[in-house]
């Protein structure tokens, strides 16, 4: 396995993580993505520390807490040998302070988190959104709190815009907090909206991507194909709603090109998927979720080997998209493209 600095860091962490969403799954959408208990949990690490993988990535919403108690019983005895990340900020009740990143809703949920993953220490912590109604000099003099405490180690963000992680750096900067290294993005060859704004940012400033979805909520795996109704047991039965959407033209075209790229490798369709991310700027870590041993093993055959410049250049064409404005100019327009030249 593969490991790469997070950003502008010292931390190394693995090419491929692995996503906790689908452990304790109750509820529409995570029940949806999967049921694991604690003793397939184990097996699942079990599989990834085998294989290299030492990053394992949740959040406090994720089946009310369960997620997190789950995968705290499943690394026990072995804490020293992996990194945890996890995730904060989205509402977890009704009450006025269960959401958001005021300081005493992040005190108290680090906490919780620390208590239900059965350690001192979170590794990663990722604000899961950008809360616009708590200053940015609070919420980072709250990390510097906890950082000092020895409570976290590193802090990212998730799903923020270019403009809400770059006020949040000059502010870090400012008073001399810690800074954001990691950014936890939707980016699949179905959703590159990440290359807009985000990704060159994460190039300027030294924020690394770990990627969410990278199999487009589960359109890249193969099963879905032009002409054909969504297979049995497709999770987008039940949550096509909360996901990215993706037009079905795009869908279709991309998923052609991905078959023909892998009938040329000797891969599977998710695996070519996963392997184009990888090397894509920015790009730190790819997060991995499964169901079961077989769908973990699947995806951990996404590394040793890479694409070819052509067979990169092929998804390229096939997923690329009209980028909105302001960025059209900067494609289509020589004059503009000159002096700014395209970050991939």
């Amino acid at each position: 396995m593969d490991n790469r600095i997070l950003g502008r860091s010292g931390l190394r962490v693995p090419a491929l993580s692995f996503g906790a969403g689908t452990f304790g799954g109750n509820g529409p959408l995570f029940g949806a993505w999967g049921e694991t208990d604690a003793r397939q949990a184990r097996r699942l690490v079990d599989i990834c520390l085998d294989a290299g993988v030492y990053l394992f990535d949740t959040a406090d919403v994720y089946s009310d807490g369960a997620s997190e108690e789950i995968l705290g019983d499943a690394v026990k005895g072995r804490r020293d040998r992996l990194l945890l990340s996890t995730k904060l900020g989205l509402p977890t009740g009704d009450g006025p302070n269960d959401a958001g990143t005021s300081r005493p809703r992040v005190i108290r949920a680090v906490d919780s988190a620390l208590r239900r993953l059965q350690t001192d220490h979170i590794d990663l912590l990722q604000l899961h959104a950008y809360d616009a109604f708590t200053p940015v000099e609070e919420v980072l003099s709250t990390l510097d709190t906890l950082v000092r405490a020895g409570k976290l180690r590193y802090v990212g963000v998730s799903n923020f815009s270019g403009w809400q992680l770059m006020k949040s750096l000059a502010v870090a900067e400012r008073y001399g907090y810690p800074r954001y290294v990691a950014n936890q993005v939707y980016y699949s060859l179905v959703g590159r909206d990440y290359e807009s704004d985000l990704l060159p940012l994460g190039l300027d400033q030294g924020i690394g991507a770990l990627v969410w979805s990278p199999l487009g909520w589960g359109r890249l795996t193969g099963r879905i194909r032009r002409g054909q109704p969504l297979p049995p047991g497709s999770r987008l039965h039940a949550t096509e709603q909360f996901g990215p959407p993706v037009d079905d033209e795009l869908l279709y075209r991309v998923v052609d090109a991905l078959e023909e790229v892998a009938a040329e490798a000797g891969k599977l369709v998710p695996q070519v998927a996963l392997n184009w991310l990888l090397q894509r700027p920015t790009v730190a870590s790819v997060i991995i979720g499964a169901r079961n041993e077989d769908q973990l093993r699947q995806n951990l055959g996404a590394v040793g080997w890479t694409l070819s410049p052509e067979q990169i250049a092929r998804l390229d064409t096939a997923s690329a998209v009209a980028p909105t404005y302001p960025h059209f100019p900067y494609q289509r327009q020589e004059a503009f493209a000159r002096r700014n030249p395209a970050p991939v």
